[in-house]
């Protein structure tokens, strides 16, 4: 459930120092921040604390919160979500390609993972609370990279 106020905070936080910020709000600007917030947030956050440290060093508790037993293969996500939170914090120094990499890679996982829990949730009834509210969060933040990739590769982004 915290994965759906990260979600909100990727467009509420960008759009807040937008509103802020002293420096004219071009299209190229405006993504450029939004895009960012979104890696960082929505790849960084939810990969390394919200999907590396409970999966590793919590995965019994992890589990019962999705509606899974427990199982091996919890370290094995635990370790990809960590790789990729890293990924999308490196997004604050490393910019250009690699943003459109960390997205491009993260909004596929995010988006196969958003299809596992609505079979999860229609084929099983698992409606824990980490695998219903979950798709939401996970479809959300998957979707919203990619239009904002694709937003700032139309403005020239990636050509910078």
């Amino acid at each position: 459930m915290l994965a759906l106020l990260i979600a909100v905070l990727m467009v509420v936080l960008p759009l807040l120092h937008l509103a802020f910020s002293k420096v004219p709000r071009t299209p190229l600007r405006v993504v450029h921040i939004l895009l960012l917030y979104a890696l960082v947030l929505g790849v960084g956050v939810i990969g390394l604390p919200m999907g590396f440290i409970p999966h590793v060093f919590f995965p019994d508790q992890a589990a019962e919160l999705i509606g899974w037993a427990p199982s091996p293969f919890q370290l094995e996500v635990g370790f990809h979500d960590g790789a990729w939170g890293i990924l999308g914090f490196l997004c604050i120094w490393i910019g250009g390609l690699f943003w459109l990499a960390t997205g491009l890679g993260w909004s596929f996982f995010m988006l196969g993972a958003t299809y596992g829990h609505i079979r999860e949730t229609l084929i099983k009834g698992d409606y824990a609370p980490y695998n219903f509210f979950t798709m939401f969060s996970d479809g959300f933040i998957g979707i919203w990279i990619l239009v904002l990739l694709y937003l700032y590769w139309r403005q020239g982004g990636f050509r910078t």
